[in-house]
């Protein structure tokens, strides 16, 4: 007689006490941390070793559903938090885990100095387009011409290339994906975790009940179909070449893998030179 278990394969990895999830039908922000997840189960990832932060809005959540050490940092500081942790503590491998209006925003100043300095962690930025947990507001990466709350007549601004920033400032590891390409993100989350160095995943995901509405993107099944018809896959380009028009045209693959001194590591180099002296 064959036996069934009804622990589910990510287990170890979720805090499951806290299931199910807020975030609405049809968002992305729960494939991420299924790929998450699963990057870890792959690795055999020693949870002891890892420490997950997020900041303020829909993509915060994450970290509070992950089974290792996590902090909820207040808006706009999960990276500036992030690097303390890691200088306190070198051997820890640090993930955060946020949205764009979080890091791109408020936190825009400590992504570009952590990826100057190439802190030793991975970040993770889930990109709806807009501000979905207070209600839509227009965000950094609002496509031009875009509706959102606060751009009823479209958005005039231009959005940021978010791979294109991450590699100017720096990073060692650049890339994007979106919530349909589950495989790919999930490799690219795993090449992160075991790099050395300020590595950057942008994943693009559907914001159905907000954004979706607001630009009449269909339901979230439609939005996931758009995703697979707008994208290209185009490994090793450069990064400013990867925009995303205002017909969302996205172009995916991994844009910067490179090595670089990192900063902890060179913090503890220099305290021990400053002993010998």
């Amino acid at each position: 007689m064959t036996e069934t278990s009804s622990k589910h394969p990510l287990d170890d990895f979720l805090r499951m006490d806290r299931m199910p999830h807020i975030w609405c039908e049809g968002c992305g922000l729960g494939t991420t941390l299924n790929c998450f997840s699963q990057a870890l189960k792959e690795l055999d990832f020693d949870l002891n070793r890892l420490a997950v932060v997020s900041g303020i809005g829909c993509a915060g959540r994450a970290s509070g559903y992950v089974n290792a050490d996590a902090f909820h940092t207040t808006h706009g500081r999960a990276i500036a938090f992030a690097t303390g942790v890691k200088i306190a503590d070198p051997n820890l491998k640090i993930v955060v885990l946020s949205g764009d209006g979080d890091l791109f925003a408020i936190g825009g100043n400590h992504f570009i100095h952590a990826a100057r300095r190439n802190v030793d962690m991975l970040v993770i930025c889930s990109n709806n387009f807009n501000y979905g947990m207070t209600g839509g507001q227009v965000g950094p990466t609002t496509p031009s011409h875009a509706l959102t709350m606060t751009t009823p007549y479209g958005n005039i601004e231009h959005p940021f290339n978010l791979v294109a920033l991450a590699a100017a400032s720096g990073a060692v590891f650049v890339s994007r994906w979106t919530a349909l390409h589950v495989r790919r993100l999930t490799e690219s989350i795993k090449k992160g975790l075991q790099k050395k160095g300020f590595s950057f995943i942008e994943v693009i995901v559907p914001c159905p009940e907000i954004y979706g509405r607001y630009n009449k993107l269909g339901d979230a099944l439609k939005m996931i179909r758009d995703l697979k018809t707008n994208s290209v896959i185009k490994y090793g380009v450069p990064a400013h070449e990867a925009e995303i028009d205002p017909d969302r045209r996205i172009v995916l693959g991994e844009f910067v893998d490179t090595e670089k001194p990192e900063y902890s590591d060179r913090i503890r180099a220099l305290v021990e030179r400053s002993k010998g002296e």
